[in-house]
């Protein structure tokens, strides 16, 4: 998956947040080491494939954090390649996530997108997500997230 993180997030996170802190998040976030230590504290990871000429394909991937005692779901990633996109996968993972929150009784999904992610706003607003908040980090480095948090009630 780190590969993967590599890929998707020089393709699509330069622009708005710079090659510098990608390379930094990547490292941090993004890598062996800390996916073992995220999947350690009860994250949750699962693989997108698609079949491309009856070769399967990593097309992207899904990392979620249940909280049960507040009945919700965290999206902490869902990243699809560039050449996937707009292919229905991002809805297949969405619905997923729904399910996943529908099995466990928990009744809402929440995710956090830089302010600046126009297009994924958008698509998650698409959704059915609504902007509830905004959050400013500082992750190192010397470097802040600047997030809305987005959240959806589950039926």
């Amino acid at each position: 998956m780190a590969m993967l993180a590599h890929e998707i997030w020089n393709q699509h996170f330069v622009s708005i947040i710079g090659q510098e802190q990608v390379d930094y998040m990547l490292n941090e976030f993004q890598s062996p080491s800390a996916i073992m230590g995220q999947l350690s504290t009860g994250f949750e990871y699962f693989l997108a494939v698609t079949n491309h000429q009856e070769q399967e394909e990593k097309a992207g991937y899904l990392g979620i954090l249940a909280d049960e005692n507040a009945s919700r779901l965290m999206i902490s990633k869902i990243y699809i390649r560039e050449k996937n996109r707009g292919t229905g996968l991002g809805n297949y993972l969405l619905d997923f996530v729904k399910t996943r929150c529908s099995e466990r009784n928990l009744k809402t999904v929440w995710l956090t997108v830089n302010r600046f992610n126009d297009e994924t706003i958008s698509w998650y607003q698409r959704k059915g997500f609504d902007i509830v908040d905004e959050v400013k980090k500082d992750i190192g480095g010397g470097f802040v997230m600047d997030d809305y948090i987005m959240e959806l009630t589950v039926d």
